[in-house]
């Protein structure tokens, strides 16, 4: 009779995984599902109290959720915060994260922009790498590629 030390021993030289020694394209190639967004280039428009700034959204995926592998578009503030809003109506099973605050004063300096700019994108890598949303909403794809895009499209 086969002592349990012996069984075990022949169960593990049978059961590895047979390994395939790597190729640079496994190394270095492209992840099975990769996106990467970035909110960056922001520019100030209009003058006065009609001033206003936006911000390139670049998107690199292949996720299928997402019609094109890259895209860029510009959108405003104002429609970050319609877009989140959607967001928050379109589904009730996941957490939006927050946008960053509003700022009433000296919102045009270099500072100032730039902190909106960093909140913009963490709030985008995390609403457009939830898999809830990438597949349940009807404006998230659109709002990050669309050049486009209209709120007045989506009857909200």
């Amino acid at each position: 009779m086969n002592s349990p030390t012996a069984h075990h021993r022949a169960f593990d030289e049978h059961s590895r995984l047979q390994s395939k020694p790597q190729t640079l394209d496994d190394i270095y190639g492209e992840p099975e599902n990769f996106l990467e967004i970035e909110v960056r280039n922001p520019q100030n428009h209009g003058v006065a109290r009609k001033m206003f700034t936006d911000y390139e959204i670049v998107c690199r995926t292949n996720i299928p959720a997402f019609k094109l592998k890259n895209s860029s578009v510009r959108r405003r503030y104002s429609d970050f915060e319609w877009f989140r809003d959607v967001l928050e109506r379109e589904t009730s099973r996941v957490n939006i994260p927050p946008l960053p605050g509003k700022v009433f004063t000296n919102r045009f300096t270099d500072e100032v922009i730039e902190q909106r700019r960093e909140g913009l994108e963490r709030f985008l890598q995390i609403v457009a790498g939830h898999p809830l949303l990438q597949t349940g909403s009807k404006v998230l794809a659109a709002f990050i590629q669309d050049p486009s895009f209209s709120k007045d499209y989506y009857h909200y």
